[in-house]
């Protein structure tokens, strides 16, 4: 359980922050980077949240909670130690849901002959920023399991991935199943 008594710290004034372990790194650490834009594209969801209702409100918040794990899995390294408690990983059925609410949404959407712009209605839109923002914790997060010693969970990095794929669709869906995206015209504005 999280209790968190006092919101400010100070610890962090000099550049400086812990990871979940205790471990202390630099804020601009490629972890913290990662799980930071993590909990931005939570905040994008909570924005989006907004302009849902019904099954996809339901779908945003879980997704929300879901990011809270995913940032708890990136904020607790894989030091081959073990730990005082069991660390919070994400998990193959988490992604596996994923795949499943994808194929459920894309039944109702006709296929792309064209690319879109983000954009369209309220929800749409904002699901659009959060895609942006989790494709760049995609890449924030494999760049981080690159590093020598930085053990990131392949479950952890395509739980991301298919976050991102997820949220095109679902952006699509919120566009009256693609019926409203606004197609990329090339060259339109030469």
């Amino acid at each position: 359980m999280v209790k968190l008594d006092k919101i400010y710290t100070k610890a962090g004034d000099s550049g400086k922050t812990r990871l979940s372990t205790g471990e202390p790194v630099d804020k601009w650490h490629p972890r913290v980077t990662a799980y930071g834009t993590v909990d931005e594209t939570n905040a994008a969801l909570g924005v989006a949240a907004l302009h849902a209702d019904g099954e996809m409100l339901t779908a945003i918040r879980r997704i929300q909670n879901d990011l809270f794990d995913l940032g708890a899995d990136l904020a607790t390294p894989d030091r081959g130690k073990k730990l005082e408690w069991e660390p919070l990983r994400i998990v193959a059925a988490q992604v596996t849901r994923l795949e499943t609410e994808i194929d459920t949404m894309n039944e109702a959407i006709a296929p792309l002959d064209s690319f879109i712009l983000p954009g369209g209605s309220a929800l749409a839109a904002q699901l659009h920023v959060a895609r942006t923002l989790c494709r760049r914790a995609e890449r924030q997060i494999a760049e981080l399991s690159s590093h020598e010693g930085e053990i990131v969970s392949p479950e952890a990095l395509a739980y991301a991935n298919r976050l991102s794929d997820w949220l095109f669709v679902a952006g699509r869906a919120a566009n009256n199943n693609g019926v409203d995206d606004i197609k990329w015209v090339p060259g339109a504005n030469r």
